[in-house]
């Protein structure tokens, strides 16, 4: 995916395009590279599989949810900032935590951050099940991206979002998954509202969005 295809596909998604947004989404690439030739962060790396298997993957959520509706969202799991920061980047009134486990990644959020003058996000050096002992009910969104089994995330997930917030996972072929996560999902008092199916630009990649 080229930055024209991206920017094609984005208004597709009624996303809100400025050139302030494509410069901080170009220096992020550039960072993250960079950053990549020393830290392995992410095994994709070519600009096109970028921008197509993590930039607009990650703002594929809006499939889901308005997110112009939204004030806090927690992303578990987050990596090299999929989908959190490039949901910062387009929708910069949110309030963002990223947290993941993984102490190189929180490092490099840490530094991605600041070298793209991002305000409101917080980074968490931690492990989801110790985070949630002192978060619960406190965001409208909790999110993750290919981020464990769909019973285990859920599990994990659901605690931490608001009375009438949602948890939104976001997977690849997740059938069997699905199956699995039943039990757990009725056992939190929730449901799935919806299962959004499609495939990535070009036919690159099955994606499935569950919210409940």
């Amino acid at each position: 995916m080229n930055k024209n295809e991206f920017i094609k596909s984005l208004r597709e998604l009624n996303i809100e395009i400025t050139a302030e947004k494509l410069d901080l989404l170009d220096k992020y690439y550039k960072e993250l590279v960079e950053y990549n030739s020393h830290t392995n962060l992410t095994a994709i790396t070519k600009e096109e599989d970028v921008y197509l298997k993590h930039f607009y993957d990650s703002l594929t959520i809006t499939k889901a949810i308005d997110l112009k509706t939204i004030d806090n969202l927690l992303d578990i799991g987050s990596g090299a900032g999929f989908p959190g920061l490039v949901l910062k980047i387009f929708y910069p009134h949110l309030k963002i935590t990223l947290l993941d486990s993984n102490n190189k990644k929180t490092t490099f959020l840490s530094y991605i951050t600041e070298k793209l003058n991002l305000e409101n996000v917080t980074v968490i050096h931690d492990r989801v099940e110790n985070y949630a002992k002192d978060n619960l009910n406190k965001f409208d969104i909790v999110t993750s991206r290919a981020v464990a089994n769909l019973r285990v995330i859920t599990e994990l997930s659901l605690p931490l979002v608001k009375v009438n917030g949602y948890f939104i996972a976001m997977k690849g072929n997740v059938a069997e998954e699905l199956k699995d996560a039943e039990k757990t999902i009725l056992s939190l008092s929730s449901k799935i509202e919806k299962i959004i199916y499609f495939n990535l630009y070009q036919e690159t990649g099955q994606r499935n969005i569950i919210k409940m």
